[in-house]
Parts: C-alpha cells; sequence; structure tokens
C-alpha cells in the first residue's frame, strides 16, 4: 500500500502543496486530476523521492520514500515513473531502450519481454528504430513500456497520453491499464484527460491550489460535485438554481450537467437558442436564460433564436434530490 501521510512542501517561500493525505491499495489505480499549476506533477515527484520532503511522510509498505538528502540515486526498484519528458537514450533502438534494464543472464527471457512489449504499445514496425527519429507519441509510448519491462510494484505517471494521436490513444490506454490490473500493479496517475479516469480509476483525488478539494470514486464525486471545478471535469455544466428547476423552493445552487436537460412541451424552463456546436452524434446547444448561458445537448441543431422549453431528465431528478 502507498501512503502518503500530510505531506507539504513549496519552492523557497512559495507553498505548491499543503497537508497532503492519501492511500493507495497494491493494484488499485488513483487518478490526479487539477488545473495547470495545482501541484499534480510535484506530487508526483515527491512520491518517487525527487525532492526532500520538508513535512510528512510517504510509505510504500514498510518503505520509506525519502529523497536525495538519503538516496545518491533518486528512486527504488520497486518503483518507475515516467515524467512528460521520457528520459529515452536516442541512439540506441526502441527494443534496445526497452531491454537496457532487464538482465542479460536471460537473453532469450529479455528477447521475449521486449517483443511482448513493444506490442503491448503497439510499436512492432518501429522494433529497430532509433529513438531519436520517432514522434513525441512514439517516445511517449516507448517509455511507456520501458516503465513496465521490469513489471514494478507500483508506477508513477505523469500526463501518460499527452503526445499520442487520439485514434491511437484509445487502444493504447485500453491496453495498458488493463495490463497493471491483471499484473496487479499499482498506478497513480496525474491528468488532464477525463479518459484516462473514469473508465478505470478506483479512487481520484481533485487537486486546487496545492489542497486536495475532493477525494472519491469517480462514480460518487460525478453524482455529487461540491465545486465547479469538479463538475466541469465531468461534462459541460450549469449551475442553476434549485427554485428553477422545481426541484425546491430556494436559492440553493445546483450542478446540472448538459445531457440532464432536455425539450420538452410539458416544461416551464424557457430558453432562447443562442449556438449549435457538432460533437459528432450530437450537438451541444448553448442558450440563454436569464441572460446567461445554459448549455445542453441535442440530437439535431435547433434553430437559433427560436424560443423553446427545457426541463431535467428524470435520471437528473434522482441524482439531485438523492
Amino acid at each position: 500500500m502507498l501512503q502518503v501521510q500530510n505531506i507539504s512542501f513549496g519552492y523557497d517561500t512559495k507553498t505548491i502543496l499543503e497537508n497532503i493525505s492519501f492511500s493507495v491499495k497494491q493494484g488499485e489505480q488513483l487518478s490526479i486530476i487539477g488545473e495547470s499549476g495545482s501541484g499534480k506533477s510535484t506530487l508526483l515527484k515527491l512520491l518517487y523521492g525527487t525532492y526532500d520532503l520538508p513535512e510528512g511522510d510517504v510509505y510504500w509498505k514498510e518503505q520509506a520514500i525519502l529523497g536525495p538528502k538519503f538516496n545518491l540515486v533518486i528512486g527504488y526498484d520497486f518503483m518507475k515513473y515516467v515524467s512528460q519528458e521520457f528520459d529515452l537514450m536516442p541512439f540506441i533502438s526502441v527494443k534496445e531502450n526497452i531491454g537496457k534494464f532487464l538482465s542479460n543472464f536471460f537473453p532469450e527471457e529479455k528477447d521475449r519481454r521486449a517483443t511482448e512489449l513493444i506490442e503491448l504499445v503497439d510499436l512492432v514496425e518501429f522494433t529497430d528504430v532509433k529513438v531519436k527519429l520517432l514522434s513525441g507519441g512514439q517516445k511517449q509510448r516507448v517509455a511507456l513500456a520501458r516503465a513496465i519491462a521490469r513489471q514494478p510494484e507500483i508506477i508513477l505517471l505523469d500526463e501518460p497520453f499527452s503526445h499520442i494521436d487520439n485514434f491511437q490513444k484509445q487502444t493504447l490506454r485500453r491496453n495498458l491499464f488493463k495490463y497493471l490490473k491483471e499484473k496487479n500493479i499499482t498506478c497513480v496517475v496525474a491528468t488532464h484527460d477525463r479518459e484516462d479516469v473514469l473508465p478505470y480509476a478506483d479512487q481520484m483525488i481533485v487537486l486546487n491550489n496545492g489542497k486536495i478539494i475532493a477525494y472519491d470514486t469517480p462514480k460518487n464525486l460525478y453524482k455529487t460535485p461540491e465545486k465547479p471545478l469538479i463538475a466541469s471535469f465531468f461534462d459541460e455544466f450549469n449551475t442553476m438554481k434549485a427554485s428553477d428547476l422545481a426541484l425546491e423552493s430556494s436559492e440553493e445552487t445546483v450542478f446540472v450537467y448538459a445531457h440532464e436537460l432536455e425539450l420538452s412541451k410539458n416544461a416551464d424552463l424557457k430558453v432562447k437558442i443562442k449556438s449549435n456546436y457538432f460533437r459528432g452524434n450530437i450537438y451541444l446547444i448553448e442558450a440563454e436564460y436569464r441572460s446567461k448561458s445554459i448549455f445542453l445537448y441535442h440530437k439535431t441543431e435547433l434553430k437559433i433564436d427560436k424560443n423553446v422549453m427545457i426541463k431535467l431528465t428524470e435520471t437528473a431528478k434522482k441524482r439531485l434530490k438523492s
């Protein structure tokens, strides 16, 4: 188990992280989300032992994770960290990079393992290509394969798919996270992309200004987002008064996702259509309500400046009343 206990950290007089605590069980995935500058990357580096901790402790099982004051070489054999810089060896091939840290005493096993990982990250046709000739996305895939080559107990991933094209990203993401689960490898991911989180994460942390503002399962945070930052991670959303939605006669505000609003003739909420945004199999509709924008999804475009009536879906009513 990874245990993080009341850690704080800063550069000079600037506080980056304040009183951070959480734990991750063996084989679980924890996703850390937050805006740029919220402290996600710094937190991963502290978990890896890149910096010395002025306050708090980090443990993997019974092993304290310590910084450069205590370790001549940063890091531990049971832990791998994939940063956004990749840290690859540019003048040797993809296969040589992946096999670099595998034992030479068992050449057949080393070759089999490197080939298996090249297939996992879909780089078979680049097996013997020097890394310096690869694109940014291909280098990122090599870095991921190399990190799991010796099957660590825990892996730290900083925006692991940020350089990879969308059409390759979906398959790679599924393959990698499925592999980590099958091998019972604990995974901590810092990301902006909800697709890295929702289908795979067991727990999710939301960082804001160096503090944890939410820590729960993705499902629970989706159902009860307490802040706009949390709701925005899941979908387009609206901040509305409960009384406007016929939920209760109060000025309490609630967060309503765009897919939770629908057109209806039997509704009291009148809005004016302002824009249509094509989203593939659906349109994001921007409408005006009391001089503010409100967003909903619809299967077809709607006529600009047309007045329509909208209401909450039944599923949304249940979510907001629970």
